[in-house]
């Protein structure tokens, strides 16, 4: 008889398992049917009355754990040692469980993906009455603003007397550029998520257009988070990574479209945006390196405003966190296309957030200063004494 090798050594139980997987599925996965992926959709609030509201990012992670639950064997050319390859038909993941290239970042601190979002304007005061809060100041309403805005004209459905823009002295046809400085605010515990965000823009007072940059307070899972961004809808924000904020920093931030093209703080042609944020820290945080970026920008340019928002959370407005208190312009003053802002009192906006039974009045402005280049915000329904 033919003389035999050696025996055959005992093949291990994964090996065996993987090779039983490969027999049994020799189709590649392109070729299966792969559950679709859930995209961002249209919504629109009944509440609103500027239109329809912008495509809002959905979280994306309960789809792509039940497409990967649907995948039981694999080839194994797309398996690898520490980690499971993203199956064909599939986004990669990013580090938040996004598939990456879908619009919409999530936040580190939250998981969550982040949007501040164009004026919900609501049923303005003098043709409504479910303000709680009885103030000159207040002009309009909004599911998720409030501060002071100029603009060409004011949110529609608005009967107050709201000023033409030819009243505001730094107004020359178009707002090309707004700077603001504020105090980052401490925000207060809640039991629920609570969200805040402070900024400047350009844009979205009465259409879906904004450029804007500020910083956010945040109250989730039981602690308190702070950090600076900047936006230009309908992207959702992008984190300032390189500037840490703490409760009590001083912020500063400029937004202008450049006339003629720089090389500092970084290259910019003319035409496209400027965006810088400054922590000029406080006495007890330093101060830090300024961020800039350049950026294309097309909105109208009809509006300028000063705001304090409640953030868009996976597609709905969040309940706004107790900020306390806020002041824009102080120490430095607002400016708007190079000039001194001119608010003019009885044109600010409140915060009313509403549920199916009550509407609740959660952040109201102050008169401006004597100047008219200041004001300042406060959680609750009543208005706080001008800067």
């Amino acid at each position: 008889p033919e003389a035999m090798g050696p025996p055959e050594a005992p093949r291990s139980r994964v090996f065996q398992l993987l090779k039983l997987g490969f027999c049994r599925d020799r189709r590649s996965l392109e070729e299966r049917p792969q559950p679709a992926l859930h995209q961002p959709q249209e919504s629109a609030s009944s509440a609103r009355t500027s239109g329809p509201a912008k495509a809002a990012p959905r979280a994306l992670r309960p789809a792509v754990s039940t497409a990967l639950a649907a995948v039981t064997l694999v080839p194994l050319s797309a398996l690898a040692i520490g980690a499971l390859a993203v199956p064909g038909g599939l986004a990669s993941l990013n580090q938040y469980g996004n598939p990456s290239g879908v619009r919409g970042v999530a936040h580190a601190a939250t998981s969550q993906v982040l949007r501040q979002e164009s004026n919900h304007s609501i049923d303005s005061t003098g043709s409504a009455s479910q303000s709680a809060a009885s103030s000159s100041s207040v002009c309009w309403e909004s599911e998720n603003w409030s501060g002071y805005a100029v603009a060409s004209a004011p949110p529609s459905g608005s009967s107050c007397s709201f000023p033409s823009s030819s009243s505001n002295k730094s107004y020359s046809g178009k707002y090309t550029s707004v700077s603001a400085t504020w105090t980052v605010p401490t925000v207060t515990s809640s039991v629920s998520a609570t969200y805040s965000s402070l900024w400047t823009g350009i844009d979205g007072f009465t259409n879906n257009d904004l450029i804007q940059a500020g910083t956010s307070q945040f109250y989730t899972a039981g602690k308190a988070s702070y950090f600076a961004w900047w936006e230009i809808l309908p992207a959702s924000e992008t984190t300032i990574s390189s500037i840490t904020v703490q409760p009590g920093d001083s912020i500063t931030v400029s937004i202008a479209q450049q006339t003629s093209a720089i090389k500092s703080p970084v290259t910019c042609s003319s035409g496209k945006w400027l965006i810088t944020l400054t922590d000029n820290g406080s006495s007890t945080h330093a101060a830090q390196k300024e961020f800039a970026s350049c950026q294309s920008y097309s909105g109208p340019d009809n509006s300028a405003e000063y705001i304090v928002e409640a953030p868009e959370v996976n597609g709905s407005i969040s309940s706004l966190a107790d900020y306390t208190s806020a002041t824009f312009g102080a120490p430095s003053v607002l400016e708007i296309n190079g000039a001194d802002m001119q608010i003019a009192p009885g044109t600010g906006g409140e915060m009313v957030q509403r549920s199916s039974s009550t509407s609740k009045v959660v952040s109201v402005p102050s008169e401006p200063d004597s100047a008219g280049d200041a004001f300042s915000c406060a959680y609750g329904s009543s208005q706080p004494a001008a800067p």
